[in-house]
């Protein structure tokens, strides 16, 4: 009897061991959101909530900050940013329509341009499996300019991106803070909200009213097309995993011809769903172009230059240089 009862116990003993893992486990693992839905969210958040704020941006050493007014009508998105340092400017974005005031020389410029991945966006291209290229690491919560925050890491799977740190308001999911890391988890670069109105009374009418009001201001509209890459003589070896080919535009060197801009060039752009490469070609010009193979780099910003027979090669991304050697070795001229 007395070996029977101790069997008995001991065979409690292991399924209350059992059953308390299990209870243990099911409490503490947690699957963490999948990366395109926890993108999906902040995207969503970027476009369609209305809000007003001050961020910062911290890259090499140098500081800059803007206002920003930003407001959606269900449909259409607009914003105001107002640089806050360096020279005196003002953008306004509506849908692609970015119209740009320069203060000092009383100039506007009116031009379309993509709008995603502008902070506080972050996605640069809903077409690449992201998932495929980065991890997604919840790393608990913090408190961002007065905001409950989530932060999360996403690493790259290689070396040819970096690392981002990105803490969004637990309510909306709106970015509040990103920084953009190397593969040692240095900060190279941060955006950050230093104050922040969520659901802002902003006006769309009254954002339009001020982007239309280009009295006393010279209004110039670069040329630029969108153009085919192969059409235009221009063609890609190979791409670095997970980058695809987003868009390709024929632009004036400067605003217009009447400011100095003799010729065009064309810019490449790729993205692998949040970094993005553009790469510029345009006819050698000896008196200007005079540091072929330099490699410079602000914070996660990174040029190169280089020479291919007539024409001039600039590459520039938030990416590291590696990647960027690799894109312009693979970048051929086929007329």
């Amino acid at each position: 009897m007395n070996a029977l009862t101790s069997a008995s116990r001991c065979l409690v003993a292991a399924l209350f061991f059992i059953l308390g893992c299990g209870s243990s486990l099911a409490q503490t693992v947690v699957p963490e959101p999948s990366i395109g839905s926890w993108l999906a969210r902040t995207h969503e958040a970027s476009r369609q909530r209305a809000y007003a704020g001050t961020f910062v941006v911290s890259s090499g050493g140098v500081m800059a900050s803007a206002k920003i007014w930003h407001v959606c009508d269900g449909i259409q998105q607009m914003e105001r940013v107002e640089a806050l340092t360096g020279a005196p400017r003002s953008t306004f974005r509506h849908g692609d329509q970015v119209v740009t005031f320069l203060t000092e020389s009383k100039v506007v410029v009116a031009q379309k341009r993509d709008a995603l991945g502008s902070f506080p966006g972050l996605l640069k291209t809903s077409e690449v499996d992201v998932a495929n290229f980065y991890l997604l690491k919840e790393k608990g919560s913090e408190r961002v300019a007065g905001f409950d925050a989530d932060v999360v890491q996403l690493a790259p799977k290689d070396r040819m991106r970096y690392g981002y740190r990105v803490w969004s308001e637990k309510k909306t999911g709106l970015v509040i803070q990103l920084q953009t890391l190397d593969m040692h988890g240095r900060v190279l670069e941060q955006s950050a909200f230093s104050e922040l109105q969520l659901d802002a009374p902003v006006e769309m009418g009254q954002l339009t009213a001020l982007m239309n009001n280009t009295a006393g201001y010279r209004v110039v509209h670069p040329d630029v097309q969108r153009v085919d890459p192969g059409a235009e003589g221009w063609a890609m070896r190979h791409l670095p995993d997970g980058f695809q080919s987003m868009a390709c535009y024929r632009r004036p060197v400067g605003l217009d011809k009447t400011m100095g801009a003799a010729n065009s060039s064309i810019q490449w752009v790729f993205s692998d769903g949040l970094a993005t490469v553009s790469l510029f070609a345009e006819p050698f010009n000896v008196a200007r172009h005079v540091r072929e193979g330099a490699l410079e780099g602000l914070g996660a910003t990174h040029t190169l230059t280089r020479r291919a027979k007539d024409w001039w090669i600039t590459a520039v991304g938030e990416v590291p240089p590696s990647t960027l050697i690799y894109f312009v070795e693979a970048l051929e001229r086929k007329k």
